[in-house]
């Protein structure tokens, strides 16, 4: 049998379940679409679980391509329109999609494409850079009080989680949320060079993008979103600087339209088998992300849940 005509005998053996998870595509080349500019979480994300496919031995060699802009929606439809039915294919999302999704409402909705896997969730930090005339979110928060515009949050695209916890912090502290002057930027390397540059007064992201200006002390990291501090992260949480606001960022992968149940579930058995990696484990361990794996129809109910609820969260804040 020539080569060719036995690799697709497997691949339709696969399809038709006769073959284990890990089937003929498995080890075929993935390629990664990343929807956000380089230098970012999910930039960061994609490229360390593409590391870990590729040491779990189930992905030989994984492409990526970075399309930012519009929470990902621009990369979204790219995605959507050039992957169809393409079972090697995954794109990195989460829940700052969701709200550009809500805020935005383009033209393809991430219901369009087929859920994998929950990977992780990340908490913001907020930080200033260091010649900020502030020293404390107590200090922000008493100019917010006095003239709201003043403070120029930047963070991700405008849906971001950056941007809940903002409008959240002001509804908190009695300030109208649609009062808030929030920056977005295409990516994390965008954000990152207008706080350094003082072109923000303050900034949010995951801990991971601004680590290092933080250890440089370029950046003052004065509040983490978690419910209680990190692990190895010396930053007060919000709710103990006396601002009731706790929200997470979740990330997770996507596949093609149109691929068949075993090839999602393939594709999802590829993802567990990578996040037991050493490679995967570092990752988590380097940048602060909480491992939050979920697979299945478990994942996508997950996904129906959190847009709904990040609906009526923004609707509250008034950003919708």
């Amino acid at each position: 049998m020539r080569r060719d005509t036995f690799l697709k005998s497997l691949a339709a053996l696969a399809a038709a379940g006769s073959l284990p998870m890990q089937s003929a595509w498995a080890a075929a080349n993935l390629k990664m679409m990343i929807p956000a500019n380089p230098g970012g979480g999910w930039d960061t994300t994609g490229r360390a679980l593409g590391n870990a496919l590729r040491e779990a031995g189930v992905a030989s060699a994984v492409t990526f391509e970075n399309k930012g802009g519009a929470a990902g929606a621009i990369g979204l439809a790219q995605f959507y329109n050039a992957s169809k039915g393409d079972p090697n294919a995954l794109m990195v999302m989460g829940a700052v999609m969701l709200g550009g999704i809500i805020t935005g409402k383009p033209p393809v909705s991430v219901t369009q494409v087929t859920p994998i896997a929950r990977l992780t969730t990340e908490y913001n930090v907020f930080v200033l850079p260091e010649n900020s005339p502030y020293k404390t979110m107590k200090d922000v928060v008493e100019q917010l009080k006095k003239d709201p515009g003043s403070i120029k949050w930047g963070g991700g695209s405008r849906g971001a989680t950056e941007h809940i916890a903002a409008a959240m912090i002001a509804q908190a502290v009695g300030v109208p949320a649609s009062k808030i002057n929030y920056v977005p930027f295409r990516g994390g390397g965008e954000a990152t060079a207008a706080i350094l540059g003082g072109n923000v007064t303050i900034g949010g992201s995951g801990y991971s993008e601004f680590q290092s200006y933080i250890e440089s002390g370029k950046m003052k990291a004065i509040a983490v979103t978690s419910g209680k501090r990190l692990a190895g992260i010396n930053v007060p949480t919000l709710k103990e600087q006396g601002i009731d606001v706790e929200i997470g960022n979740w990330r997770g992968v996507y596949a093609a339209a149109g691929i068949t149940p075993a090839q999602q579930a393939a594709l999802a058995d590829m993802v567990v088998k990578a996040s037991k990696t050493k490679s995967w484990q570092d990752a988590l361990s380097k940048n602060g992300w909480t491992s939050a794996l979920l697979t299945g129809k478990e994942f996508a109910d997950f996904v129906d849940n959190d847009f709904a609820a990040l609906r009526a969260t923004m609707v509250r804040a008034g950003m919708v």
